[in-house]
């Protein structure tokens, strides 16, 4: 209970910084939860090796303590100077997880994302909390308050705010808390600091040029490692997706990432963005280039052989034609590319099959879902807890750990089972608000507002054949940057096509 109430608390920070009106105010309840998070953790892993090696050699706790104290306040000093920085570090870290040990298990944390979200939060919130009148901003030259900065809080922001606080509470109940701690301190109230930064930035047509160009980089190097992969049958990361490729017939791909899946819909994202920038382009050079590097991107992902991301494409796609040119003839093309794909998985010709392992996938995913939508049914109004999914699955399907997993492969199901009625009604309007958001007046802006749109549902089209919703960084950025254009909107003009 005791650790239920500390992440409550953590949570509640996060969530006062997304919804809080005031800078001053704002940059205290940041501050907040990036010095409470790791201190929940540190409790949780008191007894794990890693700690007790730092108890028994405290010089090397203290030389590793310095070190991460003097990365984060060289990377805000760097942030301070060049704001935009912030937003080219972000992009250049967010695919990068790091195999931990934490609490007898083993986690994929995103260390370098990490400690740009702190220089981040420590940049924009330092200036702030001087005094009125001060550096701090926080009055004008004739004494009265100065606004704050950045896109105003409105639905989505209540919505993420109540989303941190109701599931760490509802880890109170779970029989197991730990995973739901790790899921507050890992991801929801660090990736809850990196959208409040994130939105506050100008996000020109220039610093998103710069941050696809980042992320288009990545891929292509992401993806050159997925191609020396399969050419060599030799898979960097992974050791149970090592084993599957030696027992079955066909080879997936995993990159520089721990699941095939999570590398195909990071691959599909950074594609949808890819096409948005090459739907407004006028020069056929740079329509050409994007065309290649396309093509390329989009052979990584056959490797993959994952079907949430080929369906996730498709759908991120029929969201570009649809704000682009016509909602119909995207409906048309989209029906009819899914069509295609529905028969080449029947006949077992194409890249989705494999041998039988689509077949495979789908049959282990409807046993998740099934078995997720019993749980809810037997404990619908509150839940089993957060982070609960994959003991409770266990113990009510009567199957062994290696049948289970963390989720139901379906998000809503998984909130639904974990959450009960409410964390589903507040998943369900978390989504329709984040929609109106990216959505309104966003084919009328161009490419950015567009390209963020098609990436978000595309993103959470993957989330509902797949894992992790709020626990990708992806998900937060998007909408961050999706709010940061939408505000701007409101107060300039549409860019150029080729601006």
């Amino acid at each position: 209970m005791g650790s239920a109430l500390a992440l409550t608390g953590c949570a509640a920070l996060a969530a006062g910084a997304l919804v809080v009106r005031g800078d001053r105010a704002r940059a205290w309840l940041l501050l907040g939860a990036l010095v409470l998070a790791p201190a929940i953790l540190l409790v949780h892993v008191a007894d794990s090796d890693q700690v007790r090696t730092l108890r028994d050699n405290p010089a090397l706790g203290v030389a590793a303590a310095v070190l991460g104290l003097g990365l984060v306040v060289a990377l805000a000093v760097l942030f301070h100077r060049v704001p935009t920085a912030f937003a080219v570090a972000a992009v250049a870290t967010i695919p990068f997880r790091i195999p931990i040990a934490v609490a007898g298990s083993t986690s994929n944390l995103l260390l370098p994302l990490y400690l740009v979200v702190a220089g981040g939060v420590l940049s924009w919130a330092w200036p702030r909390l001087g005094p009125p009148g001060g550096t701090g901003r926080q009055s004008r030259p004739d004494g009265s308050p100065e606004p704050a900065t950045g896109p105003e809080p409105g639905w989505v922001e209540r919505l993420l705010g109540v989303t941190l606080v109701l599931y760490a509470a509802q880890s109170a109940y779970a029989d197991d808390g730990d995973r739901a701690l790790e899921n507050v301190v890992f991801f929801y109230v660090p990736f809850a600091l990196l959208y409040v930064v994130m939105a506050r930035l100008a996000w020109t047509q220039r610093l998103a040029g710069i941050a696809l160009g980042v992320l288009t980089g990545l891929a292509v190097a992401l993806a050159s490692i997925g191609y020396v992969e399969y050419a060599t049958r030799h898979l960097l990361l992974n050791p149970k997706v090592i084993a599957s490729n030696q027992l079955e017939d066909y080879f997936r791909v995993n990159s520089l990432f721990f699941d095939p899946n999570i590398y195909g819909r990071f691959l599909a994202v950074v594609i949808v963005l890819l096409v948005a920038w090459m739907l407004w382009r006028a020069r056929t050079r740079d329509v050409a280039l994007g065309a290649l590097v396309t093509a390329f991107l989009f052979g990584g992902l056959v490797l993959t052989l994952s079907q949430s991301s080929f369906a996730a494409l498709l759908v991120g796609l029929a969201v570009l034609g649809a704000l682009r040119w016509s909602v119909r003839w995207a409906l048309i093309g989209a029906g009819v590319v899914a069509v295609a794909a529905l028969v080449a998985v029947a006949i077992g010709t194409s890249a989705f099959d494999g041998g039988g392992s689509s077949s495979k996938a789908t049959s282990g995913r409807s046993d998740l879902v099934t078995g997720g939508v019993r749980l809810f049914a037997d404990r619908p109004a509150q839940g089993w807890g957060s982070g609960a999914f994959a003991r409770e699955y266990r113990r009510a399907e009567d199957v062994s750990a290696e049948r289970a997993t963390s989720a139901s492969h379906t998000i809503p199901v998984t909130v639904a089972a974990e959450q009960g009625v409410v964390g589903l009604l507040v998943y369900l309007a978390l989504l329709a608000f984040a929609f109106l958001r990216l959505f309104r007046g966003a084919a009328r802006d161009g490419p950015l507002r567009v390209g963020i749109a098609a990436a978000f549902t595309a993103l959470v089209a993957h989330t509902l054949m797949y894992a992790a919703f709020l626990e990708d960084p992806l998900a937060w950025a998007l909408l961050a940057v999706g709010t940061a254009a939408a505000a701007a909107s409101a107060v300039a003009p549409a860019p150029a096509e080729d601006e």
